[in-house]
């Protein structure tokens, strides 16, 4: 046994969203727990170059530069005329900060022990955490581990990455003017919420994506929305088209493309998917590999195939983001101490923060389609609602989808304002096997976004009353 070993019912190796859900779930069984966090990044990926900050830049973009106020001011409207990438960041170090404080807080007031350091495994139940400010190594074990190391932007052979004018999604953080243009690789969620933030500021943005289409999870007709809000703000969609080269000149790059193409701008972003953080975990010591990406391969619970030790997160996969991270880990602790836990996988939302935002829960038109489920479809646009109006927001929707044979909710899909807050209603609603009727029958405060349920409840019930009256 290594001299200073230190031993816990349950070590998680990472301290973003899925590593905290873990470690404090586990704390509230009453068992002992370690968090080995690699050096000053406490909260994860999601609080310092994720999630958090790219929300708050999003936020800031979305305030300066009045986007959404335009439909009532005029297109020009702006609170700030000349914004400069010190007004973007402005509020993310304080975010950052606020957010951290909060993780560290929530550890310790659970009584879970921090270790700051690069952790690498020995063995199936010890890792080694050395810490490389301090120069301190210390072994510590586990009954049971929990992967939550995330992930990094995966960056293509052949790029040179000189992070002022070429960049991945975390150096676009760093960005330390305004691009005139942008070149985006890749249409995932990532780069879509980049490009409509830059679009907004005013940049003139070309998106690169080899597959034929985008976002090709959701919903055709609310990503097509989306797209077209994307056009109106000047974006440029290239699909099916791949990036053979990317030069940087004294004047900015020119992005060459398979078919021949080439485009100047200012700065390039890659967003070309993202690569497991697990090279130097020593999964080798533990029984453990990975995929191409760096991914750990898991279970309906979280196991790996050595039965204690768990991966959660962006770490294992789609869909990668931080709320379904959180509940992965919250189940893979219950799982791994014999907690009972109810089944909600199903009912996850998915959220994007585009602008506007883009949200769904349960089944799509394409899924319901292939298994020929019966189903029916219940519209509502915001340019139809008063709040809508109030709020200039007249590209919105909010689509039902109901099932014809027992008026479940089987998918609600929005997009526009608060479509991300929105969703979880209808999710509510899922949640606990109500019908469309509730809908219908519910009193919702007036005017509100959230009205748009009961408009497309009603839309949806005449049209399956159309239905029966016609096939009686």
């Amino acid at each position: 046994m290594h001299p200073s070993m230190r031993e816990y019912d349950l070590v998680v190796v990472g301290s973003g969203p899925g590593g905290q859900k873990a470690a404090i779930a586990a704390a509230k069984l009453g068992k002992s727990v370690a968090v080995i966090e690699h050096g000053r990044m406490l909260g994860g990926v999601c609080v310092h170059t994720g999630t958090i900050p790219s929300k708050t830049l999003r936020e800031a973009v979305v305030y300066l530069t009045g986007i959404t106020q335009r439909e009532v001011y005029g297109g020009s409207y702006r609170v700030k005329e000349d914004i400069s990438a010190s007004d973007l960041l402005a509020r993310t170090q304080h975010v950052i900060g606020s957010e951290q404080d909060v993780v560290r807080t929530q550890l310790i007031r659970n009584r879970v022990e921090l270790f700051t350091g690069h952790g690498r495994f020995i063995d199936e139940h010890t890792l080694l955490v050395q810490d490389q400010y301090r120069g301190k190594r210390v072994a510590v074990s586990g009954r049971n581990i929990v992967i939550a190391v995330g992930t990094k932007p995966a960056r293509p052979p052949g790029v040179e990455f000189d992070e002022q004018r070429v960049l991945d999604s975390d150096g676009i953080l760093d960005l330390k003017f305004i691009p005139a243009s942008l070149v985006v690789v890749g249409a995932g969620v990532i780069g879509i919420e980049y490009a409509s933030m830059f679009a907004a500021l005013g940049t003139k943005v070309t998106v690169v994506e080899k597959r034929a289409w985008m976002l090709d999870f959701c919903d055709p007709e609310i990503v097509e929305a989306l797209q077209f809000h994307l056009r109106e703000l000047a974006v440029t969609f290239r699909f099916g088209e791949e990036v053979t080269a990317v030069d940087v000149g004294a004047s900015g790059t020119v992005t060459t493309l398979a078919s021949g193409k080439q485009i100047p701008a200012e700065a390039v972003m890659y967003s070309a998917g993202r690569q497991g953080q697990t090279d130097d975990l020593g999964l080798a010591n533990a029984g453990l590999g990975t995929d191409s990406r760096g991914r750990i391969f898991v279970d309906e619970t979280f196991q790996t195939k050595v039965p204690h030790i768990y991966a959660v997160g962006d770490v294992i996969g789609f869909p990668a983001l931080a709320a379904t991270s959180m509940e992965q880990g919250r189940l893979a602790a219950y799982h791994a101490f014999g907690e009972p836990t109810a089944e909600t996988a199903r009912l996850q939302p998915i959220g994007i923060y585009s602008i506007p935002e883009l949200s769904y829960v349960g089944a799509t038109e394409v899924a319901l389609t292939n298994d020929s489920i019966a189903y029916e479809v219940g519209v509502s646009r915001y340019r139809e609602l008063a709040r809508g109006q109030i709020a200039g927001d007249s590209y919105g929707m909010l689509k039902l989808l109901v099932s014809t044979d027992d008026l479940k909710l089987l998918g609600i899909h929005i997009f526009g304002t608060n479509a991300t807050e929105l969703a979880h209603i209808g999710q509510a609603v899922m949640g606990c096997g109500g019908t469309v009727e509730y809908l219908v029958d519910a009193v919702f405060n007036y005017p509100t976004f959230t009205e748009a349920y009961k408009v497309a409840a009603l839309d949806v019930m005449n049209k399956i009353r159309t239905l029966s009256r016609f096939r009686g």
